[in-house]
């Protein structure tokens, strides 16, 4: 297995909903929000982990395959492939060759391991563009929102629980970049270009089925070539 080149995929994110990733933090500040969105310790701006968009977009890709049965619900190892149905394999060991998979015990199939090979995919941090950030503070505004929620108690018909969540809001546009290694020519662009889609489609971070995270690839290119248009041409 030959390292062929490193293709480099371009782009911006667009959110067309807010977007709430959280920070994980523990502490309760006075006048703070209940659920911050995770930040840059630097900048306090706000970002997208690439962990969010690999777990996100490799999570779809397996549900999509099928796949999900036949791991308990954990993401797709080498030891699973086995367990596939003949037309799941081809699509299994394509997830794996695109985001890896960790060899399970002193078992494993040694052969399959050196099929796949090294991980292909490496996504990076998504900042926030430089143009969205100077037109925010340039009309004084906030790099993010906090929206209130609550539950409706369904026979008094009151609002219970308030709490506020913080988001990025809609309109927001990151910059995003993923490295594609290609080995001995191989074609696996056709699987990426599906899990962006299905990306745009099912959404990123929490509270998805309440309206958060819709997104749209925007500017999307291959190593300085256009590849917008086979993006929205593709049918997950």
């Amino acid at each position: 297995m030959k390292l062929t080149r490193i293709a480099k995929i371009t782009g911006e994110i667009e959110l067309l909903s807010g977007l709430h990733i959280g920070s994980g933090n523990t502490e309760m500040h006075i006048g703070g929000t209940d659920n911050p969105v995770i930040k840059n310790p630097i900048t306090q701006e706000p970002y997208i982990p690439g962990s969010s968009l690999k777990g996100k977009m490799r999570s779809l890709l397996e549900w999509r395959a099928g796949v999900v049965a036949f791991t308990d619900g954990k993401p797709l190892g080498f030891g699973h492939i086995g367990r596939l149905a003949s037309d799941q394999i081809v699509q299994g060991k394509t997830i794996l060759k695109l985001f890896g998979g960790a060899p399970e015990g002193s078992n494993q199939d040694e052969k399959l391991v050196a099929e796949i090979g090294p991980t292909r995919l490496a996504f990076w941090d998504c900042a926030l563009t430089r143009d969205w950030v100077t037109a925010m503070r340039d009309k004084n505004l906030l790099l993010t929102e906090t929206k209130m929620e609550n539950m409706i108690d369904r026979i008094r018909g009151v609002a219970e629980h308030p709490r506020n969540t913080e988001r990025v809001p809609a309109s927001a546009v990151f910059d995003f970049q993923l490295t594609l290694k290609v080995h001995d020519d191989e074609d696996l662009l056709d699987t990426v270009l599906v899990g962006l889609r299905l990306l745009e489609l099912g959404g990123l971070g929490g509270s998805g089925s309440r309206g958060y995270g819709k997104l749209r690839f925007r500017k999307l290119a291959l190593d300085g070539d256009s590849l917008q248009a086979r993006l929205e041409q593709t049918q997950p």
